[in-house]
């Protein structure tokens, strides 16, 4: 199954934001911070455009018992606005794994955990991140379970400088990535029946919008943040060697 879960106004928000982003690598903004995950900033593009582009595809992985399902219509959530598809059958409710929010922020998130080495870190900052989200998660009829769009990415931040300092960018995508699928999709599955969603996808309608936004806000929030620490520790290293 798949389907564009959003409206033409939501559309347009992160077209305007897709066009930002490119602005962004250009002046080596974002590029800056992604490489100080440990991405290298020739990459830095093709991932959000992967992450962007495969919030269209939704792998199937179960099917609820049949109910009556809410179908070709919209909700409002928290001043956003989701599309609900078109459910050609009456099949219940369909559980999918988004592609461009799930699939691709999982290995980018393992990958990041290997190449930093965050073994100690991570643990709480998930933690902390999963409690709020989950908290604040909020069950959809018709939709799903979606959360407040700018509360994952401020959060990361936070458990990213206050964790792991020196490597807050990187804890920063990983915590609200992982956290936000945990505390809101995992942690909620049992309320999903009831909901009249035809489909609910763990990473798309309802949370795509606050992974998305972790990988490009939390990141450059950390790094900014995070900066006039590193540098000075930079700055003192290269005067001991002298």
């Amino acid at each position: 199954m798949q389907y564009f879960p959003f409206t033409f106004p939501l559309y347009l928000f992160f077209f305007f934001l897709f066009v930002f982003m490119i602005v962004m690598i250009e002046v080596r903004v974002l590029s800056y911070a992604y490489e100080r995950m440990g991405i290298n900033r020739h990459y830095v593009f093709l991932l959000l455009l992967l992450s962007l582009l495969g919030t269209y595809f939704n792998i199937t992985i179960y099917h609820f018992p049949a109910e009556r399902v809410v179908s070709d219509a919209h909700v409002d959530f928290f001043g956003m606005r989701y599309l609900i598809p078109l459910a050609s059958t009456a099949r219940g409710t369909a559980l999918a794994v988004n592609v461009g929010g799930a699939l691709i922020p999982t290995l980018l998130s393992l990958y990041l955990l290997v190449k930093n080495r965050l073994l100690f870190g991570v643990l709480p900052a998930v933690a902390l991140v999963t409690l709020i989200v989950h908290a604040l998660a909020h069950p959809v009829k018709g939709l799903g379970i979606a959360v407040p769009l700018f509360v994952p990415p401020l959060i990361a931040s936070a458990a990213g400088l206050l964790f792991a300092r020196r490597a807050a960018p990187a804890l920063a995508y990983i915590s609200g990535t992982l956290g936000t699928l945990i505390g809101a999709d995992l942690m909620n599955l049992e309320k999903v029946r009831g909901l009249g969603a035809p489909m609910v996808s763990i990473g798309g309608a309802g949370t795509f919008d606050g992974i998305f936004l972790t990988g490009i806000v939390a990141v450059l929030l950390a790094s900014i943040f995070s900066r006039p620490k590193d540098e000075g520790d930079a700055n003192e290293a290269v005067y001991d060697r002298k």
